[in-house]
């Protein structure tokens, strides 16, 4: 193969040529493809036959400096959905790939990405690749995973999200970047500024894409796959695949292989679900008392006052908690994530902000506070543990009046669940999650993350140093 040629579609110049709404003999976009019912709708079927799977990643084609910095890595055996797309996506082909969170999509698209871009140079403000994703945390978590292999094949990658500085983005579009990894309404800005173009993106891919659709991205990602280079490889891997993200295949993918990893619940076998009947005045202590265990939780809630107010909470009672959200700064979204990720705080309170995009080493427990109300929610969420094959537990705190729908939203998600009448305080609750009574003596984060946004940075505590500190009690400002 010639990696440095991204241009080079054989799946589409056998068929005679093509469009990017049609081939000959195939009249309009939406029925060029033969489908299969596969999961939420109906499938592609793949018309050139798929390339076989490969068990190590030295089977694959791909340049010498790449299988080097794999090997550094510790990496030679791909997860399944890498060793089933790579061989097919090195070679140009599109690729509809569908794996839980924590399948190894990431390395499953960046490698080929790196791949077929290695060797060539972008001009000022024309990126050669592209990779759409719905959140700043996933955007960074994309890029912290393909920078080690970006740098040994000597491709410069670039990350565009809201929050941070646009005129230093802006500025590293104009220096010159051959990979661009952007969430859509940040990249829309940047193009519609004149600093990016997309004209000469030959590979883009779409990463949570039903995330994006469910968002209300479909405007701005359809807007912006409509300026890349036609003919382009495209990409779209999600960890569900719904009627909205149907669209986006039927559009955009020409042939795709599809390959799927794991049930769309998620519900493997590393992974238990717990269902936990509690009542309404005991909640609270229940999820106080889970928070306190020996090791790390995430706790999600429904809105950002309640994230507020948990955390408040739990500080109060001795837990090291830390509250992430959209109103909060990407700066004090990043740092609290570091602090998670590091073990200095140990509960992270969330709205769905996190229930994407954030991976976590050796996570093995979610406490969904507030039950979602949606499946993919709770797939979502529980996705951040179970990871690689690790393994892990998801607890829903369900209240009376919440049984009746979190059946049902269970049962949509194909996931029977454990289910155990709780108190705080009892030896079942202590079982399941391994939860305990709390100090009592309230911490007081000292590091940036406990700025509040909210308040428009009007009151910023003054950096003491990393870690936390006990306090005596204090009273919640009004």
């Amino acid at each position: 193969m010639n990696h440095a040629r991204t241009d080079a579609r054989p799946a589409r110049t056998r068929h005679g040529g093509s469009s990017r709404f049609g081939r000959p003999g195939h009249p309009g976009g939406h029925s060029r493809h033969r489908t299969t019912v596969q999961g939420e709708f109906a499938l592609p079927r793949t018309v050139t036959p798929a390339l076989p799977a490969v068990e190590t990643f030295a089977a694959l084609d791909m340049p010498d400096r790449l299988l080097a910095a794999l090997t550094s890595q510790g990496l030679t055996v791909p997860f399944p959905i890498q060793g089933a797309t790579l061989p097919n996506s090195l070679a140009g082909r599109d690729v509809l790939g569908r794996g839980r969170t924590g399948s190894g999509k990431t390395l499953a698209f960046g490698l080929a990405l790196l791949a077929r871009t290695a060797g060539q140079r972008a001009e000022p403000r024309q990126p050669l690749a592209l990779v759409l994703v719905p959140t700043r945390e996933l955007a960074q978590q994309v890029t912290d995973a393909l920078t080690p292999y970006a740098r040994a094949v000597r491709l410069r990658l670039t990350t565009v999200v809201g929050g941070m500085s646009l005129g230093r983005q802006a500025g590293a579009l104009r220096g010159g970047a051959e990979v661009v990894v952007a969430t859509p309404g940040r990249l829309r800005d940047l193009v519609e500024r004149g600093d990016c173009r997309l004209d000469q993106v030959a590979i883009t891919v779409l990463d949570e894409a039903d995330q994006m659709t469910d968002m209300g991205f479909m405007p701005q990602v359809t807007a912006l796959l409509d300026q890349t280079r036609p003919g382009g490889q495209r990409m779209l891997f999600s960890a569900t695949l719904d009627r909205n993200v149907d669209l986006l295949v039927r559009r955009y993918l020409t042939d795709p292989v599809v390959h799927s990893v794991d049930p769309s619940a998620g519900a493997v076998t590393t992974m238990e679900h717990h269902v936990l009947h509690v009542h309404g005045a005991d909640k609270q202590a229940a999820t106080t008392e889970i928070a306190a265990r020996d090791g790390r939780v995430i706790m999600f809630l429904d809105t950002k006052h309640a994230v507020d107010q948990l955390t408040t909470h739990l500080l109060s009672s001795g837990v090291r908690a830390a509250a992430l959200h959209g109103g909060k700064s990407q700066p004090q979204r990043t740092r609290t994530l570091a602090r998670f990720r590091t073990g200095h705080v140990s509960v992270l309170v969330a709205t769905n902000v996190a229930a994407r995009g954030i991976h976590v080493d050796d996570l093995d427990l979610v406490v969904n506070v507030d039950p979602p109300t949606d499946h993919k929610d709770y797939l979502h969420r529980g996705g951040r543990t179970a990871r690689a094959g690790e393994s892990g537990s998801v607890v829903t705190l369900v209240t009376p009046k919440q049984r009746r729908d979190m059946a049902r939203l269970m049962a949509t998600a194909g996931i029977t669940p454990t289910t155990t009448q709780v108190r705080s305080g009892e030896e079942a609750l202590n079982r399941i999650t391994g939860a305990r009574t709390p100090s009592g003596v309230p911490v007081v984060i000292t590091a940036p993350e406990a700025e509040r946004s909210d308040r428009g940075g009007a009151a910023r505590g003054r950096r003491r140093g990393p870690g936390v500190r006990r306090a005596p009690v204090r009273r919640p400002a009004a």
